[in-house]
């Protein structure tokens, strides 16, 4: 674990990658994860977890299948949302973002169930902030 604390904007400016999340922290057995997103992820579930989302920087839209019909929840900077476990979700940043997300550590970012994932969304339990993508 870290002992000393972590920039974050230092951490975004060390990689380019989009839907490629950083892990920069642990609190208990979640990674705290930034990512930098832009365009469409994928409709998917996480069955056994909540997803928690902070907007750093730009305007986070997330797509959600509930009960009751489909809505979109629109995240400006400064602004958090949880998605429910079990929830069909699929974020999109259609001008680009930064995000922050709590999540147990080996939770992928597809989710459970998923949609087929296209090339530009990377399919991790999150990269160390200061280390090259690597395989899931």
């Amino acid at each position: 674990m870290p002992t000393n604390p972590t920039d974050l904007h230092q951490a975004l400016t060390a990689f380019d990658e989009l839907w490629s999340p950083r892990i920069v922290g642990h609190v208990n057995d979640y990674d705290v994860r930034i990512a930098k997103v832009e365009g469409e992820h994928v409709w998917h579930a996480h069955d056994h977890t909540d997803e928690f989302f902070l907007v750093l920087d730009g305007e986070l839209h997330i797509d959600l299948r509930e009960p009751t019909g489909e809505r979109t929840v629109t995240l400006a900077k400064g602004s958090v949302f949880t998605v429910p476990r079990g929830t069909e979700h699929k974020p999109h940043a259609p001008t680009g973002a930064s995000i922050l997300m709590f999540e147990p550590t080996g939770t992928l970012t597809v989710g459970d169930r998923h949609e087929a994932v296209p090339d530009h969304v990377d399919v991790t339990t999150g990269h160390r902030v200061d280390a090259e993508p690597q395989s899931p």
